[in-house]
């Protein structure tokens, strides 16, 4: 009787079949929000530009909760105070507004309204 020869691994030659997700950058989180809520678009309109500076210069380039100045408007927010959920005249009315800093929009802010929507 004969040896048997010692077959080749076979699976280190298989190419794989299950692929690994890359994780999206910012841009394609952003997009996908955009794509999922149709009031996204609002805010890249020239009406809504024109309504953030508006609102920045009513309220002196103050943040609304710190209190603090700021000069470099890419910090600043224009924020619903009531949050508008889709909500057309709620979007665009200017006394629904409000100027705050980045950190207490994405901080403070935030909370606040994950405690409302509970």
């Amino acid at each position: 009787m004969g040896r048997l020869k010692q077959l080749a691994p076979v699976l280190t030659r298989l190419p794989p079949r299950i692929g690994f997700l890359e994780p999206k950058s910012a841009a394609e989180a952003s997009r996908d929000r955009d794509a999922g809520l149709a009031y996204r678009r609002w805010y890249k309109t020239a009406r809504w530009q024109r309504l953030r500076w508006s609102v920045l210069v009513r309220d002196l380039f103050t943040c609304g909760m710190c209190r603090r100045l700021e000069a470099d408007t890419s910090k600043l927010v224009a924020d619903h105070k009531v949050p508008h959920r889709g909500s057309e005249a709620l979007f665009w009315d200017d006394g629904n507004l409000w100027c705050l800093c980045k950190g207490c929009h994405d901080s403070e802010k935030q909370r606040q309204e994950a405690r409302l929507s509970r």
